[in-house]
């Protein structure tokens, strides 16, 4: 299996101090940092809605041991890993009840944020509900939300982060395009509504990496890896309207593993 660059990093570290400490006190040894943890914060697409095999722990959270941070961790071994991300979470929530875990030891942070402080479930309820334009007016409160109240948000989040793991490496992810617009799908949401809905999400992707990078944070785009599996498409590795109703519209194991995981990979 290919190291990952986070795995990469963590090894060049210890054999860089092991040469700079030969003949060297174990006292002096010991206050060395070891950064390589792992802590998983964020929402539903990082807990795993969607995608099954939820640890009875997690309660509502729903975190599940197929989401991508689950599987990174799986395949990586850091010296701990700390899964707080939680369905329904937003900004205020990472900063409440997800940062207990990180420290000066966390080497890596990987998080989802922003789409329920934008109101995206309640603006699906909307599309799927009430039709096209009451669908394009409530897609347009959330893009006006995304690009003059969210930056913001996004600060006082990574700011937090960047204060309890100054050594981290942090990798924020986006949020895939749900439509293939001009696909398979001949009911429900018209084409208007699926691409009023895509320009969100691309919206709050381009958001989101302008503040990853005005924090010095990796942006990792996971449109790329979902094109061509998108609702509409002809394996879609999202969930459209479901039963339980909190995995509509969320991705699936595959999506987990075969969208979320390799670009997780790619920037860690």
């Amino acid at each position: 299996m290919r190291l990952s660059r986070f795995a990469a990093l963590a090894s060049a570290f210890l054999v860089t101090s092991a040469l700079a400490l030969t003949g060297a006190s174990a006292a002096a040894s010991a206050q060395l940092p070891t950064a390589t943890g792992y802590v998983a914060l964020g929402d539903s697409y990082s807990s795993g809605v969607g995608a099954g095999g939820y640890d009875s722990d997690s309660g509502a959270c729903k975190r599940s041991t197929k989401a991508y941070p689950a599987l990174w961790a799986a395949d990586n071994s850091p010296s701990s890993f700390s899964f707080t991300a939680c369905s329904g979470a937003r900004t205020g929530d990472v900063l409440k009840s997800q940062l207990g875990p990180l420290d000066g030891t966390t080497g890596l942070v990987s998080i989802t944020i922003g789409g329920n402080d934008a109101g995206f479930a309640d603006a699906m309820k909307v599309c799927a509900l009430q039709g096209e334009s009451a669908c394009l007016a409530r897609v347009a409160e959330a893009r006006k939300y995304i690009t003059t109240t969210l930056p913001g948000r996004l600060d006082t989040v990574y700011g937090a982060i960047t204060a309890k793991a100054p050594a981290a490496r942090v990798v924020v992810l986006g949020y895939p395009r749900l439509y293939q617009l001009g696909g398979s799908c001949s009911a429900g949401l018209s084409e208007k509504s699926r691409a009023a809905l895509n320009a969100a999400a691309d919206d709050i992707n381009g958001v989101t990496a302008k503040r990853a990078a005005d924090h010095g944070f990796g942006f990792a785009d996971v449109t790329g890896a979902f094109t061509g599996h998108e609702l509409c498409s002809g394996s879609p590795w999202l969930h459209s309207v479901t039963f339980p109703v909190d995995e509509s519209y969320h991705p699936t194991a595959a999506g987990q593993s075969g969208g979320y995981l390799p670009v997780l990979g790619s920037a860690a």
